[in-house]
């Protein structure tokens, strides 16, 4: 692109998206799911964004994001955008109620590295043959947070798994809070329950790096513990994800951080249907 996110959401944003070539759509009902195609599209998922993330969660937006009402960042003007529109609402940017950030190691490399990296080292992924998809940016406008958007942004991912053979997904969860004594639970039960096998297991960087193992595995009641943890890192966990070793503070999002991974050999026989392909080897347990 001649000019970066930041640059276009200024102007008329009429400009067509260069997106990757996994051109699907996904309908039920009133509702679909398929990536951006044009920066008024992009522009909107900023927006969205901005409004769960500054306004409702109270993060705290630099000043050009404040003036914009947009959250972005230079990972966006490479990044595909997964989306989710409401017919109801109209047929263009202002249907859209829910996104991803979709980042492919193309895209990475273009930018300079993942957006994890500035958290965790990741080199245990980066370094595989296999190819790897970062997810991150993830929200759902206050009116439509039900099963029905969640799993329609799920049939979205994997179809766009399938279209690039995607094996392994990574990224940051957010726990909310940024006091590591007060997630004692959660981060102890994550660490106990589901830290990732060793060959695929991301580090928080040491000088980011908080404690996990905060409290013995006896005392830790597995159902509590799964209670404790907020509603999108549990549906990773569902899908069969693990978690890094060590926890990061996010000042700008005020959250606890937790690394994210999910082997797309691993997921749930829910999803494994979105897998199934001509020459596809994906297999659900």
């Amino acid at each position: 692109m001649t000019q970066s996110i930041s640059q276009s959401i200024l102007n008329a944003s009429s400009a067509t998206y260069k997106s990757c070539s996994s051109d699907f759509e996904i309908v039920k009902g009133t509702l679909s799911v398929r990536l951006a195609r044009d920066m008024g599209e992009i522009d909107a998922a900023l927006a969205l964004r901005y409004r769960i993330f500054y306004e409702e969660m109270q993060a705290r937006p630099t000043t050009e994001m404040a003036i914009r009402k947009r959250d972005f960042d230079k990972y966006d003007d490479f990044a595909d955008h997964l989306l989710v529109f409401d017919s109801e609402l109209g047929r263009g940017a202002e249907a859209v109620v829910g996104t991803y950030r979709l980042i492919r190691r193309s895209a990475a490399k273009s930018c300079g590295g993942f957006y994890s990296a500035n958290e965790y080292d990741i080199n245990v992924l980066t370094r595989l043959s296999d190819e790897i998809l970062e997810l991150g940016r993830s929200c759902v406008n206050a009116d439509y947070r039900d099963r029905r958007v969640i799993n329609l942004l799920w049939e979205g991912i994997t179809a766009y798994c399938v279209a690039h053979d995607i094996r392994f997904l990574f990224g940051c969860g957010s726990i909310p809070s940024c006091d590591p004594a007060a997630l004692k639970t959660p981060l102890s039960y994550l660490y106990h329950y589901h830290l990732a096998p060793e060959e695929i297991r991301p580090r928080a960087l040491p000088h980011r790096h908080i404690e996990m193992n905060q409290r013995l595995i006896g005392d830790i009641d597995q159902k509590t513990g799964l209670k404790s943890v907020p509603p999108l890192i549990k549906g990773y966990l569902r899908i069969g994800g693990f978690v890094g070793d060590g926890a990061v503070i996010d000042e700008q999002f005020q959250t606890t951080d937790v690394c994210i991974v999910v082997q797309t050999k691993l997921i749930t026989e829910k999803y494994a249907r979105y897998f199934e392909r001509r020459g596809s080897n994906f297999q659900a347990i």
